[in-house]
């Protein structure tokens, strides 16, 4: 519901279509112009203000790029995996072969996402900002190098109760390659998953259990998490 964000602004808003002079700086805008040239179909899960999500794409957006938008009934009371999964049944219905899915707040450099599509394989992201539980999804390797991802929803801390051997503020933009796999894990998802889970579950339930040397992480040069108006201003400059 953007509550950070709506608070630094002054007023309840969508973050990812908030703009103060041109809508091509929206952060929406900006991922579509990044990924144009590499997939076929955007799927944009929204829920709160979701009429005027599809007023501003349908608008400003919907003749240049390919978009469906599928509305979260549960946006308010359920986790952040209900997101994720409504959007990749869209996807399944619609035949993809490969889906990237990227968290919608983010700047991300184009060059960066050109790297995301053209790898042959699962790809992880991973950025070079400090890692700051107030803010930042981690993740690390454990002593047999699977990877776990961590963060608090309460934006206060980070636990790990293992020996890890690497930690990284993960750049939030996963790719899968292995629709049929993904498929499995989204239909095995058990109620609670569904209903509390952040969209981290499903990542987890896919990489997780993956030999670290048959996926690639590609490393985000410019990256930036908008979570207030400053984080904003800041893709301006």
């Amino acid at each position: 519901m953007s509550t950070r964000f709506s608070q630094s602004v002054g007023y309840e808003c969508i973050k990812c279509i908030y703009h103060e002079n041109d809508i091509k700086t929206c952060i929406l805008s900006r991922l579509l112009q990044s990924n144009q040239k590499y997939c076929d179909i955007v799927i944009v899960v929204g829920g709160f203000k979701f009429d005027e999500l599809n007023q501003c794409i349908d608008r400003e957006f919907i003749e240049e790029y390919d978009i469906l938008t599928v509305k979260n009934e549960h946006y308010f009371d359920y986790g952040s995996n209900y997101s994720l999964l409504l959007g990749l049944e869209k996807a399944f219905e619609l035949g993809a072969d490969e889906i990237v899915f990227s968290e919608g707040d983010l700047y991300v450099n184009p060059d960066d996402f050109k790297k995301i599509w053209c790898d042959d394989r699962d790809v992880i992201t991973a950025n070079f900002m400090p890692i700051d539980a107030s803010k930042s999804v981690a993740f690390y390797y454990d002593i047999k190098s699977q990877v776990h991802y961590i963060f608090d929803s309460s934006h206060e801390t980070f636990e790990i109760n293992e020996s890890f051997t690497t930690i990284r503020n993960s750049g939030q933009i996963w790719k899968f390659k292995n629709i049929n796999r993904l498929k499995e894990i989204c239909i095995n998802l058990t109620e609670k998953e569904k209903q509390q889970g952040t969209n981290l579950i499903i990542i987890q339930k896919y990489f997780g259990q993956k030999k670290r040397e048959t996926y690639s992480l590609i490393d985000i040069s410019n990256w930036i998490n908008c979570n207030t108006v400053d984080d904003f201003r800041s893709i301006l400059e």
